[in-house]
């Protein structure tokens, strides 16, 4: 997994996730800070667990997940600047890393789709 090209684009959405939620009000550490890091954390935890299994379907399965964690980080950060805590020049450079993470993941979604017909 560490080969992988998704896995280290995700790597760098957690670290960027974490730099922009340190400046969450307190009161949201638990709230919108847990969520988003969760989130975050989760797309590069389902790539790992899923290419460990022995099957191309159940890669594709956390894969899906995966992308799943990704759109909720997006719209977590959607909440964030809705609520004042980003604007949008802070959250332009993760909205770009994930539309080009979406991509990748879809791209290696439709090949493993592809490749058990």
């Amino acid at each position: 997994f560490e080969q992988l090209e998704v896995y280290h684009l995700a790597m760098a959405l957690i670290t960027e996730v974490y730099k922009l939620s340190q400046a969450f009000p307190a009161e949201e550490r638990f709230g919108l800070t847990s969520q988003i890091r969760r989130a975050a954390n989760s797309v590069a935890l389902n790539i790992a667990e899923g290419k460990g299994r022995n099957s191309d379907k159940d890669f594709l399965r956390f894969l899906y997940q995966a992308r799943g964690s990704l759109l909720e980080t997006v719209s977590a950060l959607q909440i964030a600047e809705n609520l004042g805590f980003t604007h949008a020049q802070q959250n332009g450079s993760l909205y770009i890393k994930s539309r080009e993470l979406i991509g990748k993941l879809n791209s290696l979604i439709a090949y493993l789709e592809q490749s058990m017909t």
